[in-house]
């Protein structure tokens, strides 16, 4: 018998490596519900709320390469969108599935709840189809033909894709033959035009052998396309330097001998490392820079496009000249077997590396001293293990971290363009899903916790076991920065943050506060030491959080009139 559209929809997915499914349940989808809990590839997670759902997706997504949130239609879906707005703007395939009233109802014109009551039963379809790449209302006849294109669209684009499955439909036999998917891994999302690739690589071949002072900047479209073991070979058989941007941050562990430090305009770390970019005479842009405001040191970057190669997705820009139909996977391999066929290859620097990256953190603060974050970051950076998963939230602590060097093959990730607080403790319970075999350490501010601390009862309910480290300041401490003067909206309410886990049902947790540098050190060692999830507040004082100067504000909002610059200079 053939199986069911949502079966086959279900199955289809967990072709790809998908392994949970995010969501909360809700009437119209039920049929995806019931689908789920019985498929044998497929585990669902119930998350505390759809937004949450959709942050946890985006985790997922990250380290397993695709991920799926499934809610109800409009009250369930539209509650979703602001997380899957933030997997669209940070490329991350997340397939959201949602449950919509049957045909039957449609077409009789009935008034059914979840609606405006004026039967326009497509009113939603649109809004959450603006929150991906591709959609499709799966039926019977189309769900083969269909998914077939929505899953290569999403994985093209790496984006999220929009399913929705009317409610009788979806219990229905597909008329078409099943298709058997490939895994993620398996998967080809471009195809190169064969003469366009040949002049990209002549031309790139080219350029690497005459520059003096090349720098190549990877960006995070190499993890979403499962290229950065291929990045790395091409970094061994070149010899090339990189640096990383902060959205591209721990891209490859900081500790490889061809990392140079943060680029961040102004806001670089190491400082002098601007200068090293900003004056190379070839700059390899690798999957297409983002030069958004906090990727940027607020703008302050000065990357010359004349010096600069784009290697974007399926297509490559090199000045005035644009190739396309070119695929970064094969122009990585390509320029890797020619260089891997030269001679031993000597770095372009030579033997004197341009700049070194940033040491470790000096220690800071002793004993009975109150924690803060020159205390906090130096013995953060020296808990962290290799093979661990650092997911900061937005805030004043992804700011830290960003210009922190990690230790050796520490992972990271963030949001920083999107920069939707809050994402952070749903994200690494996807994390952790996602990507067993390494401890995720999530490091919060305590205003981003308060909105989405419900996921920490779904961590101890799925049985994961992350490092969950709340940084309690009292404020939205990110705003209190960028604000004027100092405002009572910024202030939260102050919650016991270390009861939590055990009222939300955590059961076999560490948990802790510490307020004085002696008790951070006892809460590191007693954690590594602990065969299990942790949960750490730690006191930040409030004083921390000052404006910055006007200028930087101003820098960033851009909101008085600007003043008429001396023509004289």
């Amino acid at each position: 018998m053939a199986p069911s559209v949502v079966t086959y929809a279900l199955d289809r997915l967990a072709d790809l490596g998908i392994g949970h499914v995010f969501g909360v349940p809700g009437d119209y989808s039920f049929p995806l519900n019931d689908a789920v809990e019985v498929h044998p590839r497929l585990q669902w997670v119930p998350s505390a709320n759809e937004l949450n759902a959709a942050y946890a997706a985006d985790g997922y997504a990250r380290r397993r390469g695709a991920g799926i949130v499934c809610t109800t239609y409009g009250v369930g879906e539209l509650s979703a969108l602001n997380g899957l707005m933030g997997a669209m703007a940070e490329r991350l395939p997340v397939f959201h599935l949602v449950g919509t009233p049957s045909l039957r109802i449609v077409r009789q014109g009935l008034i059914c709840h979840h609606t405006l009551g004026d039967r326009n039963y497509q009113r939603f379809e649109a809004i959450s189809a603006a929150a991906s790449c591709v959609s499709a209302r799966l039926t019977p006849e189309n769900v083969v033909i269909e998914l077939e294109r929505v899953i290569d669209k999403a994985l093209e684009e790496s984006r999220p894709a929009y399913l929705t499955f009317p409610m009788d439909l979806a219990l229905m036999p597909i008329t078409g033959t099943p298709i058997q998917g490939a895994p993620l891994g398996a998967i080809d999302q471009h195809a190169s035009v064969a003469v366009e690739l040949e002049a990209v690589l002549d031309l790139l071949e080219a350029r690497i052998k005459a520059a003096q002072r090349p720098v190549v900047l990877p960006t995070i479209t190499l993890r979403r396309y499962g290229l950065v073991e291929a990045f790395e070979a091409f970094l061994e058989a070149s010899g090339l330097a990189y640096a990383t941007t902060p959205m591209d941050k721990a891209l490859l562990s900081e500790g490889h001998p061809a990392f140079l430090g943060m680029y961040n305009g102004g806001r670089s770390t190491p400082a002098e490392l601007q200068g090293v970019v900003e004056d190379a005479d070839l700059l390899i842009d690798v999957g297409g820079l983002v030069l958004e405001d906090l990727n940027t040191g607020l703008w302050s970057g000065r990357v010359d496009g004349r010096r600069t190669v784009a290697l974007h997705a399926d297509w490559v820009q090199a000045g005035d000249q644009v190739f396309t139909s070119v695929s970064i996977s094969d122009v990585l391999a390509g320029l890797t077997r020619r260089f891997q066929a030269d001679a031993p290859r000597v770095a372009c620097w030579g033997d004197q590396r341009p700049v070194q990256p940033s040491p470790l953190l000096p220690l800071s603060g002793e004993g009975d001293q109150a924690t803060g974050s020159a205390s906090f970051y130096p013995r953060l950076q020296r808990f962290l293990r290799a093979t661990d998963l650092l997911v900061s939230d937005t805030g004043t602590c992804l700011l830290q971290l960003n210009a922190i060097r990690l230790p050796a093959d520490v992972a990271m990730e963030s949001q920083t363009l999107w920069s939707s607080i809050g994402w952070g403790t749903p994200a690494a319970l996807g994390c952790a899903l996602a990507d067993q075999g390494r401890r995720v350490v999530l490091v919060t501010g305590d205003g981003a916790h308060q909105l989405t601390v419900q996921e920490i009862g779904v961590m101890g309910f799925t049985g994961v076991t992350p490092v969950v480290i709340v940084l309690n300041n009292g404020l939205y401490g990110v705003e209190a920065l960028i604000s004027e003067t100092g405002h009572a909206y910024n202030d939260l309410p102050p919650w016991r943050y270390a009861e939590i886990p055990a009222a939300l049902g955590c059961k076999g947790w560490w948990c802790g506060r510490a307020s004085t540098v002696v008790e951070l050190e006892q809460a590191f060692t007693a954690i590594n030491a602990h065969n299990g999830a942790a949960y750490l507040e730690v006191l930040i004082p409030a004083a921390e959080s000052q404006p910055l100067a006007e200028e930087v504000i101003e820098t960033m909002h851009q909101t008085t009139t600007p003043m008429l610059k001396d023509q004289s200079r």
